[in-house]
């Protein structure tokens, strides 16, 4: 199976009323429960690990996750309170404004022996979790016991309004993505972690570290990656009339991992050596379902019979 480690909150995603005025429609989401919901919904046997609150929302989590597939008997109930996310579309951006203070998600513990991961494919870390130190360690420590036999994804999933200390959020990320196989980051995220630097001198640092394969999603623009064996690779991204980009990102990297997984090239060998016709077919069904999930509202990645024509 493969595991999300991470958040899982509640969007409140922007509608308008019947009165015309705005409004509220509380939707599951949390970057790395997308991803292991993407993942189930396109038939990959998958895991999520992190804090879930027993509380209402946490109620609808736990019911959002079973009701897709997604295995949650190593996430860690509680009755700290479940994250909530206020969302605004400004410019064709998601801009959020998070309540993440004591709750189940920032208050997750990983406890060492607890998952065997002699049965994980793959483990993908990232987003809110990471923003302070204490969940940064607990992600570090679970990739620590995963390493020996299992793929790791990064995506930073980058919240500016939550971070205090940039230079070492900086760090930290650094640190989880020279840790990773996989490192997937939007244009937007490597901007604000990285400046002005080019593309390709980060991608061939990481692959010079040891990474498999780094993608830089850009929205319409397509996808650039680069494969520490076959170079750069660029794919564009699928027209659609969009609604919004919630869960967008998410819905490519779980598709990836998917493709990546179709294709046995999951296994960090395996990835290293995968030909460039390989990933080229994965990162173009990773755009493909990332188009789909912006043609409806809110982080809605879609089913295996939905893509059936595409894979």
């Amino acid at each position: 199976m493969i595991l999300s480690c991470g958040d899982a909150l509640i969007d409140f995603v922007p509608i308008t009323a019947s009165d015309g005025r705005e409004a509220v429609r509380p939707a599951v989401g949390g970057s790395c429960l997308n991803i292991a919901i993407g993942l189930a919904r396109l038939g990959v046997p998958t895991g999520f690990v992190g804090g879930i609150s027993t509380d209402l929302f946490g109620r609808m989590i736990a019911s959002h996750a079973s009701d897709s597939a997604v295995d949650i008997r190593h996430a860690t109930r509680s009755g700290d309170q479940t994250t909530l996310a206020f969302v605004r579309i400004i410019e064709g951006e998601s801009q959020y404004a998070f309540y993440d203070v004591g709750t189940a998600s920032a208050n997750w513990t990983y406890r060492p022996g607890s998952i065997p991961f002699e049965g994980v494919e793959a483990v993908h870390i990232g987003s809110t979790t990471l923003v302070h130190n204490r969940g940064a360690r607990e992600a570090g420590a679970l990739i620590d016991d995963a390493r020996p036999t299992a793929t790791i994804s990064f995506d930073p999933n980058c919240r500016p309004n939550l971070i205090e200390d940039l230079q070492a959020y900086r760090r930290r990320m650094n640190v989880l993505a020279e840790s990773a196989d996989i490192v997937r980051m939007s244009d937007v995220d490597f901007a604000f972690l990285h400046g002005g630097e080019a593309y390709v001198d980060r991608a061939e640092a990481l692959i010079a570290g040891g990474a498999g394969l780094i993608v830089i999603t850009r929205g319409t623009k397509g996808a650039l990656a680069w494969h520490c064996r076959e170079g750069a690779i660029e794919v564009p991204a699928a027209a659609v009339d969009v609604v919004d980009t919630i869960g967008a990102g998410d819905s490519f990297h779980a598709a990836l991992l998917f493709a990546l997984r179709e294709q046995a090239c999951i296994e960090r060998t395996r990835l290293r050596t995968a030909g460039a016709a390989e990933l080229r077919r994965a990162l173009g069904f990773a755009c493909e379902c990332a188009a789909i999930t912006c043609t409806r509202a809110g982080a809605d990645p879609p089913s295996r019979d939905e893509v059936a024509g595409l894979w």
